[in-house]
């Protein structure tokens, strides 16, 4: 299984991706260059994801700074050692915190988030939302953005949902299960049809960015 690694990867991917589905020729067309957007998979790229849910890239980046300065560096045994009042200073509400200690938990007793990028999409996905607070979400975006994994589609996103339904000229958005059913077409490249149907949005919404990191 190729990590998605650097933008070279990205584009062999997509040539890939373009082999399996032709249909996605024009998508590609009108989105121009896929992004890569990648984070180190450690304990702070998926806790940069968890401050990030729900609100807005900016805001999160700001959060993410204010708990770097508490936390530093930037490791579990310093985030048990924080109170919660002194993880709420920084802006995270109280299910953020309790997601972040039960990651900094499972990472004592020796969860290797690093190696998530080489385990199939399927058993990494379990092994992240068996943490309490880590749902599907969460798990999708670390193991694509972070860990590099082919083969994730985060098909509970928004953007990505919006962006099947316009370039399949669909009656409605499809929901997570209908999306999911659709994106089996592009195993084992889904990671690189996210990052597609982001760019495709991000076109049609005339600059507005999709992507959550």
């Amino acid at each position: 299984m190729a990590v998605i690694a650097n933008e070279a990867d990205v584009r062999a991917g997509l040539d890939q991706l373009l082999a399996l589905d032709p249909r996605l020729a024009p998508v590609a067309e009108r989105a121009g260059p896929l992004p890569l957007r990648r984070r180190a998979a450690d304990f702070r790229g998926l806790a940069h994801i968890i401050t990030g849910q729900q609100v807005s890239v900016a805001s999160a980046s700001a959060i993410f700074s204010r708990l770097e300065a508490l936390a530093d560096p930037f490791e579990a045994d310093v985030i048990h050692a924080l109170s919660d009042a002194e993880i709420a200073g920084a802006g995270l509400s109280k299910p953020k915190i309790r997601a972040l200690r039960a990651v900094a938990a499972a990472l004592s007793d020796g969860l290797d988030l690093a190696a998530l990028a080489e385990t199939d999409a399927v058993s990494a996905h379990k092994t992240l939302c068996a943490i309490h607070g880590v749902g599907p979400w969460t798990a999708d975006i670390f193991l694509l953005f972070c860990a590099g994994h082919p083969d994730i589609f985060p098909a509970r996103d928004i953007a990505l949902q919006n962006a099947v339904r316009d370039a399949f000229s669909l009656e409605t958005r499809p929901d997570p299960k209908a999306l999911d059913a659709i994106a089996e077409a592009w195993t084992p490249w889904r990671g690189i049809a996210a990052r597609l149907f982001w760019a495709y949005y991000r076109v049609m919404k005339q600059g507005r960015d999709g992507l959550p990191v």
